[in-house]
């Protein structure tokens, strides 16, 4: 679906255009066109292809989908593939927009996202100075607004988390935190997935050779590189902290174990010593001791309540019962 197609000149809005009105603007000088699709069909990219003469391996790419997080140079045009991560409830949606950019167009194309980028159009259009560099600059405001939407899902993992650990130490049950910790684990690493790989595509595009529509823009895409940075040592920490969470949980678990295995010693040797003196006692030996006294019964009874009392004592003082 065709979401809007605009040219502009000098860093100016000049007008909505038609999709067949493509090509005379791209021949006119100082111009360049964007056009945004959501969930193109198989017609609208071919349509696009020849309007832009995009390379056919970026096209293919981008009609499958599913790709790696990625810039990639296709002569004077850069594909970029970028993974949009939202948080939709307890779940993580995740994405895909693939941008072609050229010396005068830009075409963004996303796939399986509710978000969309008119407030980066709208952001572009209130800067004109900045807008004058053409396409190149528009390609950093769409990378740059993609990596500010992955911190708020940052936000509810780390708060997601924070919960999780308060949980541990409140004696619940300990599958459901396990469970509750491999999930938020899992969302870590779909975001990982997303923002590791673009770190090392966003550095080709300052410092060095980069290519020609980015040139003159080198601060900006270090500023969303700097960005990809942050992101990445918060996600390695929090995994770190994830590891150390289910390491804690499975502690908790083992010192609950160990603590239910000294109560049950505990009230088998309470048991036990009873039952050994009865036994004796049962035997009906005729030389066994106090067999003809009158208190044997009484003492035998006493001995062991005594022995237990004892017993019991010196378990609770070492804390097993």
């Amino acid at each position: 679906m065709l979401v809007n197609c605009v040219v502009y000149q000098d860093g100016k809005k000049l007008a909505d255009i038609a999709q067949d009105e493509i090509h005379d603007y791209l021949a006119k000088p100082g111009c360049f066109v964007w056009v945004a699709l959501r969930d193109a069909s198989d017609a609208e990219l071919d349509a696009m292809t020849q309007q832009f003469d995009l390379h056919e391996l970026s096209v293919e790419d981008a009609r499958h989908g599913h790709q790696r997080p990625k810039i990639e140079e296709y002569g004077s045009e850069i594909f970029t593939v970028l993974h949009v991560v939202e948080a939709v409830g307890e779940e993580l949606h995740v994405g895909e927009v693939n941008i072609f950019t050229g010396s005068n167009y830009v075409l963004s194309v996303r796939n399986r996202t509710e978000q969309g980028f008119l407030g980066v159009r709208a952001r572009c259009e209130r800067e004109p100075e900045l807008l004058r560099h053409g396409s190149g600059y528009v390609l950093y405001a769409l990378m740059d607004a993609v990596v500010d939407r992955y911190f708020p899902v940052l936000d509810t993992i780390e708060t997601e988390l924070e919960a999780i650990e308060e949980r541990i130490f409140a004696n619940t049950s300990a599958r459901a935190n396990i469970e509750a910790l491999y999930y938020v684990k899992q969302k870590v690493t779909t975001l990982k997935h997303a923002t590791a790989p673009l770190m090392d595509a966003v550095g080709k595009l300052y410092g060095g050779r980069v290519p020609a529509v980015c040139a003159g823009l080198g601060e900006y895409f270090r500023d969303v590189y700097d960005h990809l940075v942050r992101l990445n040592q918060s996600l390695d920490s929090l995994r770190d902290t994830v590891n150390t969470a289910l390491q804690v949980n499975l502690a908790m678990i083992t010192i609950g174990e160990s603590e239910v295995t000294k109560r049950l010693a505990a009230y088998a040797a309470l048991v036990a010593v009873p039952t050994m003196i009865a036994g004796v006692y049962g035997m009906n030996f005729d030389n066994m001791p106090e067999l003809k006294w009158i208190w044997g019964y009484p003492f035998a009874l006493g001995l062991m309540v005594v022995i237990d009392v004892v017993l019991f004592l010196r378990f609770r003082k070492a804390g097993w019962l």
